[in-house]
Formats: structure tokens, sequence, C-alpha cells
């Protein structure tokens, strides 16, 4: 995981779009530094700060049948990961992944990510992609033993969600590159096996309408992550396993899964 003990010109830049109250003023000191999470982009020496990633739920017909949900009916919902959660994995190499404490089912989601670097509220679906800055391939790692307990109790999932390293992530590629991904295979393979297989068009809700409804609840800023939901087949890993994430148009994922 790339990280920056200082990102002045990026801190800036959010404290000018209206984040000022989260980052300290120029001339206050601190008993400490606490290191940013940042993601680098493709073809650049540049870093993307992360402010926030969020995540949206069962964003895929098939997937929202595996989970128990009824996706004609089901409006989007979304959770979030902290910062820190990137783990970045560098194109062409294998990283490998600690299986994290306190879980015996510990399940991989390939997902889409859009980082934006324009935010926004109530920003209307025809606009929404204008926020969007690039793409990566990213998996939203979930221990789901933890999180359906959670759910059967009617309390709070964040500890199948939200823990360290629960979000591996290649580089991100500029859209002047790349362009948008409104279609193309999504795959994710286990020791070299097909676990998941689909389209990105089978989207429910597109990246496009996942910034519009999330804008509507949320402030959205230069440098949040958003993980655009998973196909079916999701499934667990142990240690050994070597995950292999393929979306059309960007360079594969490949994480290994070890011993934590």
């Amino acid at each position: 995981m790339q990280r920056r003990h200082a990102l002045g010109a990026a801190v800036t830049g959010l404290a000018a779009a209206g984040c000022a109250s989260t980052a300290p003023a120029a001339e206050a000191a601190s008993p400490f530094q606490v290191a940013r999470a940042s993601v680098p982009i493709a073809g650049s020496p540049e870093v993307f700060p992360v402010r926030r990633i969020y995540c949206i739920g069962r964003n895929y017909a098939a997937h929202a049948r595996e989970m128990g949900s009824d996706p004609t009916r089901e409006p989007p919902f979304f959770f979030q990961k902290p910062s820190d959660a990137v783990q970045f994995v560098a194109p062409g190499q294998t990283t490998d992944h600690p299986y994290p404490p306190l879980t015996k089912n510990y399940h991989y989601e390939l997902e889409l990510v859009a980082a934006l670097h324009q935010g926004g509220r109530n920003v209307p679906v025809e606009k929404a992609l204008d926020l969007v800055y690039g793409y990566a391939v990213g998996l939203d790692m979930t221990r789901r033993d933890l999180q359906r307990g959670m759910g059967d109790q009617k309390k709070p999932w964040e500890i199948g969600k939200s823990f360290d390293r629960s979000a591996p992530i290649g580089p991100i590629h500029r859209v002047a590159q790349v362009g948008h991904f409104t279609s193309g295979a999504i795959t994710l393979k286990v020791n070299g096996q097909v676990k998941q297989d689909a389209n990105l068009n089978q989207m429910i809700w597109n990246v496009a309408e996942q910034i519009a409804q999330l804008s509507q609840a949320f402030e959205l800023m230069p440098g949040d992550l958003i993980f655009s939901g998973t196909p079916e087949n999701v499934g667990p890993v142990v240690p050994g396993d070597l995950m292999e994430g393929l979306i059309a148009g960007l360079p594969p994922l490949r994480v290994k899964v070890v011993a934590g």
C-alpha cells in the first residue's frame, strides 16, 4: 500500500473544495503524523490521495439473488470502508494479502472502482461521469461470517467489510487514457479456475447512477473511491489461494492469500 505523509497540494485542494474542517490549518502543529492512503496513477509519478471509500451492495441481479435479495424492488444502498483499507497491487506482480483475524469464511468480490477528482451534491446523472478521474480494478474483501452474524442480530456489519487491507486495488487509469467503462468482461479466477464471470453492463445501477444517488446523501469530494459492485458467485479463499481479477481494458490484479 502506497502512503504519503505529506500531500500538501491535494490537502489544499480539498480544503478549497469545502473540506477545510477535515484538514489541519497550515500553521497548526500536530503531536504526531498520520500516514495518508493513496493509490498510484498509471503512467504518472503522481498518486491519487484517498478520502473516502464508498461501496454499493448487491448491484448485479444474480449476486443480489444469491445474497437473498430481490433486485427488481431493492433501491441502491451503500456502505463505507476506511481510506486506509486500500492495499496497492502493482501490475505484473503478485501481492501477498494476509488472511484477516476473526473469520473462517473469507470471501472475494471483484469490482470496477471509479476514482473522483471533482465533487458535489445532488449531481444529475447526465453530469455524474464528469466527476470521474479514472478507474481501477479492486477487491471488496469480506469476512462473510462476521457480516452475516451481525446482520442476523440487526447490528451494523462494518466488522465484516471495513477492516485492514480489505480493499486491494490496482493503479488508477485516467479517463483520458481508457475512457469510461459501461460494458466489458469482469472475471475473477481462483487458482486458475473461473469463479466470477459477468459483464459490466449487467450492473443494476451504473457508475453514473451510483454517483448521482450517493451525492443525494453525501457531499462527494475529490479523492473519493466508489467500488461499483460485484457479480454473482462470490466465495471463500484460504491461505495459499491465488486470486486474479480481470476487467477488460485494465491490467490484471493478482493477489495471493497468505497466513495472517
